[in-house]
């Protein structure tokens, strides 16, 4: 049975001071995770937010403190293996302590070729 990627696009809102160490947990986050076989080979994309404008000061939704990085797992049960990897947990637990808030949607493709049919 062969198992379908699943697209996390993750949104770490970090903690005032805190972009450089994530930059480097980071840099370190993709490869981990690829040498215990969990995701694709493709690397991953990696954002960080725009000043917002005026209106949206304060808020949490974009800004330069918020950083977004997407990758596929190899299957849904990656995330699951994951928090039980100690080389993955050496990055993730410090990942959690300079963050005031992460979430972690995941999505599946859609063949929307399908639909012009």
């Amino acid at each position: 049975m062969k198992t379908q990627p699943m697209t996390s696009i993750c949104k770490y809102v970090l903690k005032p001071g805190s972009e450089r160490e994530m930059r480097l947990l980071l840099a370190r986050h993709w490869p981990t995770l690829h040498r215990a076989g969990l995701v694709t080979d493709e690397p991953p994309l990696i954002f960080r937010g725009l000043t917002p404008p005026p209106d949206k000061q304060g808020q949490h939704d974009v800004g330069p403190d918020v950083i977004v990085e997407i990758f596929a797992w190899k299957d849904r049960s990656g995330p699951e293996v994951a928090h039980h990897t100690p080389e993955v947990m050496a990055v993730w637990e410090p990942m959690g302590a300079i963050c005031e808030r992460m979430e972690f949607p995941s999505f599946e493709a859609l063949d929307v070729a399908l639909e012009r049919r």
